[in-house]
């Protein structure tokens, strides 16, 4: 064991982590493997031409704030755009890292979350304090943009609403383009009709190619003996803090959490051990544990893991419904958190 090697093993289910509106707020800025994300080393693959076309997409919303991205200042007024950028496309082309590249340009203040993220701010704050907090950012970027709640989804399409008449700009990153949003999920004309609502503010651009995370090579979860896990855990956690726990244990342990908190609950970590892993049988536990890998994945934190290989955690009837995409993506990154 070297220094660098955390000396004891803690438990994930002992973090309780509680978070107040001004420290969700905190959190709002890229994961800390897109601070130094750019347009610039964003690397298009030359098979998928949608790629290169997102890139410039993003330049020219860029200009709309007088900053260009190479530097210096444009004399000549952007022309008009609408107030939002919505780029739709399967996991692993990039879409998080052109919005943060997006974010890195834009002028302060602004901010960067996932969907649950802005509607856990709205409950913690409330709904006034909320808009009252981000009335006057130039930039409310949204990364995965999937919706699980119709009545979270329009106390968002509010807020956006209210913060674009204030003059701020949205730019938005999903699996799904703005008007199919909550197909095969919910039904109620009133839903769907706040989703076309909303999704009116959107130049939407669709960005075609491969999950990257597996261009190269063929990827696998890995998996790891029981008795192993502990040593595989203190060599790969490095300066963060390690756990090691039942995947039982975390299920149930999840499920007295908000997913609002993981990302607290996360913080600090290098690598977690998870014993017994098996095939998921609820989607509420499946649910909660794909909010769990997006923010593991977001602090790359590290994974080993016995059982069942965690790419195979999801059944085939959830691969087949109408969270398919949120489970494939989550899947790809369970391959690249073990390997």
């Amino acid at each position: 064991m070297t220094d660098s090697t955390p000396a004891t093993i803690g438990r994930l289910v002992d973090r309780a982590p509680t978070l107040s509106g001004a420290e969700i707020a905190g959190y709002l800025v890229p994961p800390p493997q897109f601070l130094g994300a750019s347009l610039d080393n964003y690397t298009p693959d030359a098979d998928y031409p949608s790629q290169t076309e997102a890139v410039e997409k993003m330049r020219s919303f860029a200009a709309q704030w007088g900053a260009q991205p190479g530097g210096g200042w444009f004399k000549k007024k952007a022309p008009a755009q609408k107030p939002g950028v919505y780029l739709d496309g399967g996991f692993g082309v990039g879409k998080t890292h052109l919005l943060a590249a997006l974010w890195h340009l834009a002028p302060g203040p602004k901010y960067f979350g996932t969907f649950i993220e802005y509607t856990a701010l709205v409950g913690a704050l409330g709904y006034r304090e909320a808009v009252a907090l981000l009335t006057g950012a130039r930039l409310i970027a949204i990364d995965e943009f999937e919706l699980d709640d119709p009545g979270d989804t329009m106390v968002m399409t509010r807020l956006l609403g209210e913060l674009v008449k204030t003059g701020s700009r949205i730019a938005a990153t999903s699996n799904t383009p703005p008007n199919a949003l909550g197909e095969g999920r919910f039904a109620a004309a009133d839903f769907l009709r706040e989703i076309q609502s909303l999704s009116a503010n959107f130049d939407t651009l669709r960005i075609d190619g491969l999950d990257y995370r597996r261009r190269d090579v063929e990827g696998a979860a890995k998996t790891v003996d029981d008795d192993a896990i502990a040593a595989s855990v203190l060599e790969r956690a490095g300066m963060g803090a390690a756990t090691e726990d039942g995947f039982d244990d975390i299920l149930e342990f999840l499920a007295t959490v908000h997913p609002s908190r993981y990302v607290k609950m996360v913080d600090g970590l290098g690598a977690i051990g998870i014993h017994q892993v098996r095939v998921l049988e609820s989607q509420t536990d499946a649910l909660r544990f794909v909010a769990l890998v997006d923010r593991l994945y977001d602090a790359q934190v590290r994974i080993s893991a016995s059982g069942v290989p965690l790419d195979s955690v999801f059944g085939a009837d959830m691969l087949t419904g109408g969270y398919r995409k949120k489970y494939l993506r989550a899947t790809s990154r369970l391959i690249a958190l073990t390997e």
